[in-house]
């Protein structure tokens, strides 16, 4: 099985940048889809951010695009997503996963945590 552990998260003020990268192991030889996720205090975790193998094509959640990049390094092994313009409500733990998976509970890892401040 594939596992995550993610890195990068800081704390940053409003505006500022951040870039997260995600670190695939295990069974990674048919990684195709990935995708960020967040999480903040008392909310449901949602998608941010997904890209197929290769990186040839990503979306975003409506409320990130044109301040976040999704994307892999060329062993594919590496996710990164780059924060630019980043506000408060962005403040989270960021994770990544497959989304065919995060449904299930012992799929995510311990993720990063991201605080913007006004």
């Amino acid at each position: 099985q594939v596992q995550f552990v993610e890195s990068g998260g800081g704390l940053v003020q409003a505006g500022g940048s951040l870039r997260l990268s995600c670190a695939a192991s295990g069974s990674t030889r048919r990684l195709n889809i990935i995708g960020w996720y967040r999480q903040a205090p008392g909310k449901l975790r949602e998608l941010v951010a997904v890209v197929n193998s290769g990186g040839i094509s990503a979306s975003y959640l409506d409320s990130v695009k044109g301040r976040f990049t999704i994307s892999r390094d060329n062993g594919e092994n590496t996710i990164h997503l780059q924060m630019n313009s980043l506000k408060p409500e962005d403040t989270a733990v960021y994770y990544c996963n497959i989304p065919s998976r995060a449904g299930q509970d012992d799929s995510w890892g311990q993720g990063t945590q991201v605080t913007v401040s006004s």
